[in-house]
């Protein structure tokens, strides 16, 4: 691959729920109810949401609580299906633009306005992989996160 640093066109609103629902399906999950409205939730964030954000909007739509543990529980099951992605420093999630597409994920967080921007670099994702290997190290999953100020911010 030639060009290793990339962005994809990002599918939003119900394309975004299908790319999700096909995915999921295709590891033989169901798409429930629930999971539908938490993943409607999370893709209307703007920022990494945490568990219990997503608890609380689900919570108001429905008009009946929704245990953040049950949240949890899905998120995780979104994560690793590859329908979001976990940033780690702030303990949130955000969904995956392009589930069908499998990268090691570096975020750029802001700390004055807590915004998260995904970036997909297998050229740097696969030195960290190697590094990791040339330790004797399996690695599963890098998390790459740096934070800082975005330009938005800085202005």
């Amino acid at each position: 691959m030639a060009d290793h640093h990339h962005h994809h066109h990002e599918p939003t609103g119900t394309r975004l729920a299908d790319a999700a629902r096909v995915t999921l399906e295709a590891q033989s999950e169901q798409w429930t109810p629930m999971r539908a409205a938490i993943f409607d939730a999370l893709a209307a964030e703007e920022k990494p949401a945490s568990a219990y954000d997503i608890a609380d909007t689900v919570s108001k739509a429905r008009g009946k609580r929704v245990a953040p543990n049950s949240v949890y529980r899905i998120l995780d099951l979104f994560v690793t299906n590859n329908i979001a992605m976990r940033v780690e420093s702030a303990n949130a999630y955000i969904a995956n633009a392009h589930p069908g597409c499998h990268h090691d994920c570096i975020f750029l967080v802001c700390r004055t306005c807590k915004q998260a921007t995904h970036l997909d670099d297998d050229k740097v994702t696969n030195q960290v992989r190697a590094v990791a290997e040339q330790e004797g190290f399996r690695p599963e999953r890098p998390v790459i996160e740096i934070l800082g100020i975005c330009a938005k911010c800085a202005a």
